[in-house]
């Protein structure tokens, strides 16, 4: 897949994660990242290692600073080709337990900058009569969750309603919309996380590669940027409105290895 000359919009990049897995493919593939974060900091420290990254700090929370950054770009380049929609923040507490302040914080971050973002990318190509490609970072959460993530699965699943419904309305002016879902993608953020409710991180992370996924290897930051790339590519030119999932086949299994254990089954 080549990007040669295509300037392509990446937020959340500025850490290790999927942003950043993503930036690092589609950078290596030619095209002009500009890799967003919420601080000039954070976005600096992502573009780094980055062949072809430009970093741009806005918190996608605060409408003019989104409307600053889009106006950069078209002054800085003239178009914005493709849309990546990463940045998010996850949430472990109850729905009945979590505060308004922390629904609100949640839903405009993983929701409404999402439609925000792909509403001026959607009005800069209708306005130019070009086409243009989105791509959001939704979550195995929205098909099926754990204690604890339910605003999380909830607001990932207004993402993957929004991608299909955007996808109808932008058909007509020849933008696609798609979705990933990644499961659990390997990076010390996702160490960090998994702390918070497991005693052992890395143990939590073998049991979860061995049991609950059907490819048993951890899935790569890089695993998620390389088919970001494909929905963003020519390759994929007849798809829109999907979501592929990026889970190593975790929703995919019933039941987990330990529990149906096959070899005891069959020698019983």
């Amino acid at each position: 897949m080549n990007f040669d000359n295509k300037i392509i919009l990446v937020t959340g990049g500025g850490g290790v994660g999927i942003g950043n897995g993503i930036a690092k493919v589609l950078s290596n593939s030619g095209a002009t990242v500009i890799l967003n974060d919420i601080s000039d900091e954070l976005a600096t420290k992502g573009a780094e290692s980055l062949p072809n990254a430009v970093p741009y700090g806005a918190d996608l929370r605060d409408k003019k600073q989104v409307d600053q950054m889009f106006e950069h770009i078209i002054n800085e380049y003239g178009r914005i080709d493709g849309l990546v929609n990463n940045a998010g923040v996850g949430n472990s507490t109850p729905a009945h337990k979590t505060e308004e302040e922390k629904f609100d914080f949640l839903y405009s971050l993983d929701v409404k900058s999402v439609w925000y973002l792909s509403k001026l990318f959607a009005q800069h190509h209708i306005e130019k009569g070009t086409s243009g490609n989105i791509v959001n970072v939704s979550s195995v959460n929205a098909s099926a969750t754990l204690d604890g993530f339910g605003l999380y699965a909830s607001a990932k699943s207004a993402v993957e309603g929004l991608t299909r419904g955007m996808s109808v309305e932008l058909g007509k002016h020849n933008i696609r919309v798609n979705a990933i879902a990644p499961g659990y993608v390997h990076s010390d953020q996702g160490l960090d996380l998994i702390a918070t409710w497991a005693p052992d991180a890395n143990e939590w992370v073998r049991q979860h590669v061995d049991d609950y996924q059907v490819l048993n290897f951890q899935i790569l930051p890089e695993d998620c940027g390389n088919v970001v790339a494909f929905l963003l590519s020519e390759l994929s030119r007849s798809v829109t409105g999907q979501v592929i999932f990026t889970d190593n086949g975790l929703i995919r299994l019933l039941y987990s290895r330990d529990y149906v254990n096959m070899e005891k089954i069959i020698r019983s």
